[in-house]
């Protein structure tokens, strides 16, 4: 009996391989580099405007030499000192042109995920879900040979016109995991109710054609109800060629209604351009072939020798693909409301889900039972990353720290520093978010479930 089952094992092992071997077969197949070659254009263009937009509006000084601590998230990450954010800035936007030119592409596409990546992590008050995706789309388009077509390394014979199909996939995945895990996060009470988005849409009633339309009572439930069924449709439509260009006519409505209505910077110019990676990979060819343009030589698909390398890559981006699926779904580890105590909030693609009105006031303590006294926080923080701070109780833990450092150095003291935080989330009343009466100052960082957080009120 036992060999039976050994025997019967067997087949089943084989089959397994063979279905791995064909999906590594597949995803390594060579395909058009075109549709890839024109997200790469238009990424590297969309830094470039965003760059430009930092300097036009001074947000290069007024959110990293201004202020006079940073919300890094991690210690030794510090803005240049000087005027080097500037020129941080400019070789940004100039490596963001080199990814679009397709000019020494290896290099800039290295080089501008590094840089972007550092501004990203320099301050948790300038948390953007774009920003963080601009980290991962750059970090991809970075091991892609997106620089195989429509580049200026490919009219100097550096490249072929063929990538491996893993590229565009690995692209596609990442773009429709934004619209999932947004509708995901839209399956909470407060949006279902449509809170906070009724107040927000109330608000630019004032907009041309659609104020009359925000205005409305019922307009709140619409639009939440009408975005979680649009972010949850999208990836499928997108993925599927007979659904393509429907699902592309809804994103392209989608992103322009949220520019319209939101103040979401360059989020969805760049959701519109990565539409670009899911129809049929030589599409810019079939277009201008049929404009009339000299067509180009067509790769023919193939699959190349898998080596070492191409397999270690491979098992890589499966398991960049693992952490993306489960990153999202981390808050489901802490006893507290995501939305109040913002623990597992960001790197999940939680957009426009709450609405907090708060602000927080720090006392210093001398533990030898001196006086207390409230700290001026506008000594180190602009009024925007205050606003931000007051709502997030790890920011306000992390400038606790701060402060008693500070005093520490100033009196060779280490005071006791508490916060009192007032918030109110979605409308309800206001209450604490933090106790109150802990040393936040003595407090450890850690992964885990704060226990100084308090619980959201009903």
């Amino acid at each position: 009996m036992a060999r039976a089952m050994g025997t019967a094992v067997l087949p089943e092992r084989a089959a397994g391989a063979a279905a791995l071997a064909r999906w590594r077969d597949y995803l390594l197949s060579e395909v058009d580099g075109a549709s890839l070659g024109v997200f790469r254009i238009l990424f590297g263009a969309i830094m470039v405007w965003e760059v430009l937009r930092y300097v036009r509006y001074g947000w290069i000084a007024r959110y990293y030499i201004d202020p006079g601590f940073h919300f890094s998230y991690l210690p030794f990450i510090q803005p240049w000192p000087g005027a080097g954010m500037y020129w941080h800035f400019a070789l940004t936007g100039v490596l963001a042109l080199l990814v679009a030119l397709g000019l020494w592409y290896r290099v800039a596409a290295w080089l501008f995920a590094a840089c972007f990546t550092y501004i990203f992590l320099l301050d948790k008050a300038q948390y953007l879900n774009h920003f963080y995706l601009i980290c991962l789309l750059s970090l991809l388009l970075a091991i892609t040979p997106a620089h195989r077509a429509l580049s200026l390394d490919a009219r100097r014979a550096i490249a072929p016109g063929r990538v491996p199909r893993w590229s565009l996939h690995v692209l596609r995945f990442q773009v429709g995991l934004v619209y999932f895990f947004g509708a995901v996060a839209k399956l909470n009470a407060d949006w279902l109710a449509g809170e906070p988005l009724g107040e927000w849409l109330a608000r630019r009633a004032d907009l041309p054609l659609i104020g009359p339309l925000l205005a409305w009572e019922g307009a709140g439930l619409l639009f939440a109800w009408g975005g979680l069924l649009v972010d949850l449709s999208l990836p499928f439509l997108l993925a599927w060629g007979r659904t393509f260009w429907l699902g592309a006519a809804v994103a392209v409505a989608f992103n322009l209604l949220n520019a319209q209505i939101f103040s979401i910077g360059i989020f969805p110019w760049m959701m519109i351009a990565a539409l670009t990676l899911f129809p049929r990979p030589d599409w810019p060819r079939a277009i201008l072939g049929r404009a009339g343009a000299s067509r180009a030589r067509r790769p023919r698909p193939g699959t190349p020798p898998a080596s070492r390398a191409a397999l270690a890559l491979l098992v890589a981006l499966h398991l960049y693909a693992l952490v993306q699926l489960t990153l999202p779904l981390r808050h489901w580890l802490y006893p507290s409301d995501v939305a109040w105590s913002e623990e597992g909030h960001r790197f999940s693609w939680r957009m426009k889900l709450r609405d907090k009105a708060a602000e927080v006031t720090f006392y210093v303590s001398d533990p030898r039972g001196g006086e207390r006294h409230a700290v001026d926080a506008r000594r180190w923080l602009t009024a925007r990353q205050e606003s931000k701070m007051a709502s997030r109780p790890d920011m306000i833990h992390q400038f606790a720290r701060f402060v008693a450092d500070e005093e520490q150095r100033r009196t060779g003291v280490r005071p006791i520093v508490t916060a009192e935080a007032w918030a109110g989330l979605n409308g309800r009343e206001p209450a604490l978010l933090v106790d109150p009466t802990v040393d936040l100052a003595s407090e450890p960082y850690r992964l885990g479930p704060a226990p100084w957080i308090t619980r959201p009120p009903r």
